[in-house]
């Protein structure tokens, strides 16, 4: 699996900002199922034996996912309805697969309404999601799949540096880890603006409206890849932060997932999705992006 290598603003207030119901309300806006043709979900290779492992889902023959749609890399298309690959859809398909589910449903929900246990009726989350202490407080998570830093994406021409970055105008998106960090670890001289989502945020940044942004990594990166040069990663700091898949609290199906996840860890599947999408989604070594330290 590829990993990433590895006058202050009142944060306990935008904490609770982020942690409490977001402007995105909770309610998904599309959802898509796809039904798989042979042993194929989408345009993903699946792996393993068909049906080795049993799930109660919370609809019959189908694997039900929520994710905030979309994520270059993770869930490659513009709309829920386009999307048929990337390194968590292609995960999901080879969950369901494993259980002998036949179908694939893929609902886009706020990141918001996720990590604060708002959403109903699903069977598991993947949207590159930190593991946190607080968000178990409400949700449950697998073991890590993914570890990932925390990225700092600018226009081109912008100066950003470690040195300068809490001087800058930051935006950050609502509800992740990444601005968490950056309310309780960085310390901005200035409130980062809040964002509900990526593509929002990235756009912000593009119009010169914040200097700079800060996500995981992974996430960033697929975003300047996306912007025809428009925007790049400068930087990096190292929070040791994973991500992984979020469960309903005391989901009867945890343990089962948690099973087949680690099987996809051993058996190399992670690491094929890997190379597959997030290597050309990022379009270059994350490793080779300079790391920052929060002073």
């Amino acid at each position: 699996m590829v990993t990433l290598r590895s006058t202050a603003f009142a944060a306990a207030g935008l904490v609770a900002l982020l942690l409490a119901a977001g402007c995105g309300g909770g309610s998904s806006s599309s959802a898509n199922t796809t039904e798989a043709s042979g042993d194929s979900y989408g345009n993903c290779k699946v792996s393993g034996k068909r049906g080795e492992f049993k799930l109660n889902p919370v609809v019959a023959d189908t694997l039900s996912v929520q994710g905030d749609l979309p994520s270059p890399g993770w869930w490659n298309g513009d709309t829920v309805a386009q999307i048929k690959d990337g390194y968590e859809y292609c995960m999901a398909a080879n969950i369901a697969y494993r259980a002998g589910l036949s179908k694939l449903a893929i609902e886009n929900t706020p990141f918001d309404a996720l990590v604060s246990g708002r959403t109903q009726n699903f069977d598991m989350a993947l949207a590159e999601i930190s593991i946190t202490d607080e968000r178990k407080k409400v949700v449950n998570f697998s073991a890590p799949y993914f570890a990932s830093n925390i990225g700092v994406m600018i226009k081109n021409g912008t100066d950003a540096s470690a040195a300068n970055i809490k001087k800058l105008r930051l935006g950050v998106k609502q509800g992740t880890a990444g601005a968490l960090w950056v309310a309780n670890t960085l310390k901005p001289e200035q409130q980062p603006k809040v964002f509900a989502n990526d593509p929002e945020m990235s756009a912000a940044l593009q119009a010169g409206q914040i200097d700079a942004a800060l996500q995981d990594v992974a996430i960033m990166l697929g975003s300047a890849q996306k912007s025809n040069g428009l925007l790049k990663v400068a930087g990096q700091f190292d929070t040791g932060e994973s991500y992984g898949a979020l469960y309903p609290k005391n989901s009867a199906n945890a343990d089962t997932i948690n099973k087949i996840i680690d099987q996809m860890k051993s058996d190399g599947t992670l690491d094929k999705l890997s190379a597959d999408y997030l290597a050309k989604a990022f379009g270059g070594d994350p490793a080779a992006i300079p790391q920052w330290q929060a002073s």
